[in-house]
């Protein structure tokens, strides 16, 4: 699969990703974790897969809380920093999406903080969501979080700079052929870095064809963490609760 031509297998296991998004506050992830346990249930036997997992940190949250969690992600730089945590209800592995992880082993997959969307063909969109429901019990469920694209267009920064850790970074966006793209430009000991992030723009309609596509049936649609109703024009999330 041409990993090294994809912009996230090279930029998220860059430590400059890491850098860029070391300020970022686990408040909000700890209210929509919290909120997430309290309405789907999980029993303490359940296994649950958190899907393109970063370095972990809401892994390491739902196992504290008693959770049998793997997580999994194609960057080997997080998954190798996520893995001093591992316990015997904690587990990491390098992984890509596009393909079936554990076939019907977990009774909840994850996906969160858009983390989907990110691949040049459209196809493989779907390929990913039917490895993933692939990886869900029969009666198991998904829960895919995404950014509400209407209003993340709409809010759209075209440019700014931030500094972080004395490091300036020159950030532009831009929405191109279907993507949200971010373009992320910065020097550094001499040298000058360039790197992408592309998220296809996709829509509440785009998702409810790819359920269909791959036999998963819509549960609930909610707008934000604290899982109040999805409201196209206003919401800041658009968060789709789905069951095998």
């Amino acid at each position: 699969m041409a990993e090294q031509e994809e912009w996230f297998s090279t930029w998220f296991d860059s430590p400059y990703y890491h850098i860029l998004y070391s300020n970022r506050d686990d408040r909000d992830a700890r209210l929509f974790m919290d909120n997430l346990l309290a309405y789907l249930h999980p029993k303490p036997e359940h296994k649950i897969l958190d899907l393109a997992c970063g370095k972990g940190r809401h892994s390491l949250y739902l196992n504290q809380q008693g959770y049998d969690v793997t997580g999994v992600d194609l960057s080997e730089q997080s998954i190798q920093y996520a893995s001093q945590f591992e316990n015997e209800r904690l587990h990491f592995a390098v992984h890509d999406m596009r393909e079936v992880y554990q076939p019907e082993a977990f009774d909840f997959v994850l996906n969160l903080f858009t983390s989907f969307g990110y691949f040049n063909n459209e196809t493989e969109n779907v390929v990913a969501l039917h490895a993933t429901a692939a990886t869900l019990k029969h009666g198991g469920k998904l829960v895919i979080d995404f950014m509400n694209t209407d209003r993340t267009i709409a809010n759209l920064v075209a440019h700014e700079e931030k500094e972080v850790k004395g490091i300036n970074f020159r950030i532009s966006r831009r929405v191109e052929d279907g993507f949200i793209i971010k373009t992320i430009c910065f020097s550094d000991k001499g040298q000058d870095f360039r790197f992408e992030e592309r998220v296809r723009a996709l829509r509440e309609e785009d998702f409810l064809e790819y359920f269909r596509m791959v036999q998963l049936r819509l549960v609930d649609v909610f707008g934000d963490y604290r899982l109040n109703p999805y409201e196209r024009e206003s919401s800041d999330r658009i968060i789709f609760v789905l069951k095998k």
